[in-house]
């Protein structure tokens, strides 16, 4: 694989390195991990040398590194994780959310059925729909009639956690207020789809000579919650609400623009976040047990880049792994792992039969940079003694 695009690229894929990067995660990874979900969940010593193996000729070609910088070393300053991780990373998350298998409590103690799945199909018959005059996309301030029941929804998420809330206004009046605190680490659309939620179940109880008009800052919630194909379990049930009840509407009211009603619900929802009614069956989003899933191989990648026996020089000017790629160009990663033309390296490698620079001392790249008199104009401060260790 990695010849052919070589072959087709040229020898450094004639684009740049944030470009080679991107490539290499959206096009050669994806395609390494496809069926990795049935093997790589518990990968054998064997199948992690020959997945770094595999990786390895990629990393050299995206970094333009030497043939013989240590592959850990790359790995860190190009952000990749090692190819067994990320793969098993990804039957990990395959496994709990697809397969709703348990992971082991060391991995995470989330359980499969407290996450949210989506729903697929249509949530009714096709020929069932919403009335043209429940759901309204414009700024419904200028509707609001002081005789309707009037319902305002809002969600709000902080720091100190997550809120919904939903309170009445008719005739002036503030008749009726619900407030929760969800999970911390529900998501803002979701306590927006479960304040809707229980602002529909609220109006539905209500008698059926009563017009109530919902209003809602956020389009997403409606445009979801209107759809009979929506994947999100509880829009679905907002849906067949108001379809049982068509005189229940729901509006879109524009946020912070002095709307009593929105302004109320906005301050009800921060409230929530700190000493709403806990609240339980928002089940947790996809994005939190990806999140667990990333920072357990985070960490285990972090374990073996310290622990590991390669990539010292490396190490010592950046200890701490990260899924982000460094701003190191060639020049750069050739100078710092001190793999390059330098004659120390030369005679390491067998290549000279000396490491002597032409001004009588050692040709490292550290040398060449602070010392060598014959690259004055270009010296630097030398760095701290720990850096030249091996």
């Amino acid at each position: 694989m990695q010849q052919n695009l070589k072959r087709i690229a040229g020898g450094n894929w004639v684009i740049s390195q944030i470009h080679r990067w991107t490539l290499y995660k959206t096009v050669i990874e994806r395609m390494l991990a496809h069926g990795s979900s049935a093997w790589c969940l518990n990968p054998t010593f064997k199948m992690k040398r020959k997945l770094s193996s595999i990786q390895r000729p990629f990393l050299l070609h995206i970094s333009g590194a030497y043939r013989t910088t240590p592959t850990a070393a790359l790995q860190t300053i190009l952000g990749i994780p090692p190819l067994h991780m990320q793969l098993q990373f990804e039957a990990r998350f395959t496994s709990i959310y697809r397969l709703r298998i348990p992971l082991p409590p060391f991995i995470t103690d989330t359980q499969p059925h407290d996450l949210e799945m989506k729903a697929t199909g249509w949530s009714t018959h096709p020929s069932e729909y919403l009335k043209p005059n429940q759901i309204s996309f414009e700024d419904g301030e200028a509707y609001i009639a002081r005789e309707d029941i009037n319902i305002f929804t809002d969600g709000s998420k902080i720091d100190h956690g997550v809120g919904a809330t939903f309170c009445v206004l008719t005739n002036d009046i503030w008749a009726y207020q619900w407030s929760a605190k969800l999970n911390d680490n529900n998501t803002v659309f979701q306590a927006e789809l479960t304040a809707l939620h229980e602002a529909v179940i609220y109006a539905s109880h209500l008698p059926n000579h009563n017009t109530s008009k919902i209003h809602i800052d956020n389009r997403a919630s409606i445009m979801e919650s209107s759809n009979s194909k929506s994947t999100n379990e509880t829009a679905r049930k907002i849906f067949k609400i108001l379809l049982s009840n068509p005189r229940i509407k729901v509006s879109w009211v524009k946020a912070h623009a002095g709307n009593i009603g929105n302004e109320r619900a906005d301050q009800l929802a921060k409230d929530a976040t700190q000493h709403g009614q806990p609240y339980s069956h928002t089940k947790l989003p996809k994005p939190h047990i990806k999140g667990l899933l990333r920072k357990r191989m985070l960490e285990e990648w972090q374990t073996s880049w310290k622990n590991g026996d390669t990539g010292i020089k490396i190490y010592t000017i950046m200890p701490s792994v990260s899924l982000r790629p460094t701003n190191l160009i060639r020049e750069d990663v050739i100078f710092f792992s001190q793999h390059g033309p330098f004659p120390s390296y030369l005679k390491r490698f067998h290549m000279s039969d000396s490491d002597y620079c032409s001004c009588g001392g050692i040709g490292t790249a550290l040398h060449y940079a602070t010392e060598c008199i014959y690259t004055v104009s270009w010296h630097m401060r030398k760095t701290a003694p720990n850096f030249e260790q091996e």
